[in-house]
């Protein structure tokens, strides 16, 4: 692995939600990473399990924001990137689930990847509990990609990327206020293709295979294993996402939105209980066509000093 020629300020953000073990896991993980982190951003979203208590636990390393309400992924996300600019002032943050546990090296390689480059995002390997790549976070390679990006990318092991997911997502602090944050009222899918897209629109990013994080979930499954539910949220989130961003272009939605109505078709097609996936769809369809998401300053309203960190970041920009 090359020396670095500098070693930036890396601050991590965890979005936690009654997964107090595994948080436990994330954090004794991130402390002892080869490369140390400048701190990392708990944000507790309203657990009900003592999520909290295990992250004031964990030291001084710790900045910990505790969410009175559950504002999902995308909300946590949003309060936790709004916090690490707002009062550490990073180079670059990484962010991760609650689930997701790097190994040792993890981020010293994404340094090691965007180190004399103007990369704007750098996403890491997500592997299962046994070792094989996880098809929740397999990566895909940016379409209409230019030979010589391509090239760059791969003189270091990389690929250059038009997403990622928040499962290890590293981006530069400068891309992120001017991007902005992350859509609160997403709460769950898709808020993370949004915002990687959104981030990667006039920037460059790329996966990183030698940076290696461990995703826990309960079983090995991809985006299209049956959801239930939450379906609704992919229905509706990925209409929001084709009718209000700017994060993908006009021929990109076409492609995308073309991919997602055949990966709809798989999911119910593999589905015990396809009653419960259509009303998810009739509902997310109607919504996704006759509502959008909100400002994140009033959909984080109510939440005292997070509040105030997103409005000042979100504030901004406009």
């Amino acid at each position: 692995m090359p020396p670095l020629t500098s070693t930036p300020s890396v601050v991590a953000v965890v979005v936690a939600y009654n997964r107090r073990d595994l948080l436990a896991e994330v954090l004794e993980a991130l402390a002892a990473q080869s490369v140390p982190v400048t701190r990392v951003v708990v944000v507790d979203n309203a657990s009900s399990d003592g999520s909290g208590d295990v992250a004031r636990a964990s030291g001084e390393l710790i900045d910990l924001v505790t969410l009175e309400r559950n504002t999902g992924g995308a909300g946590g996300f949003a309060a936790g990137f709004a916090r690490a600019l707002v009062q550490h002032e990073p180079d670059w943050i990484w962010a991760m689930d609650d689930d997701t546990v790097p190994t040792p090296t993890a981020l010293q390689e994404l340094l090691v990847a965007v180190d004399g480059t103007d990369l704007a995002v750098a996403g890491s390997r997500v592997i299962w509990t046994d070792g094989q790549d996880h098809p929740m976070n397999t990566p895909r390679e940016k379409p209409f990609v230019s030979k010589r990006e391509r090239a760059a990318a791969a003189e270091r092991g990389n690929l250059a990327v038009r997403s990622t997911s928040f499962v290890s997502i590293f981006m530069r602090a400068d891309a992120v206020r001017a991007a902005g944050l992350p859509v609160a009222d997403y709460f769950i899918w898709n808020d993370d293709f949004e915002y990687s897209t959104r981030l990667l629109r006039r920037r460059r990013g790329v996966f990183v295979p030698s940076s290696v994080v461990v995703h826990k979930t309960r079983v090995l499954g991809s985006t299209d294993t049956d959801p239930g539910p939450r379906f609704y949220f992919e229905v509706r989130n990925k209409l929001w996402m084709l009718r209000a961003s700017r994060s993908l272009g006009a021929g990109e939605k076409l492609l995308y939105g073309g991919s997602s109505v055949l990966r709809w078709l798989r999911t119910v097609r593999r589905s015990d209980d396809r009653a419960v996936l259509r009303d998810g769809f009739r509902r997310g369809w109607r919504e996704g066509w006759r509502t959008r998401p909100r400002a994140n300053v009033e959909s984080l309203a109510g939440l005292g000093a997070t509040s105030d960190e997103v409005r000042e970041i979100e504030g901004a920009r406009g």
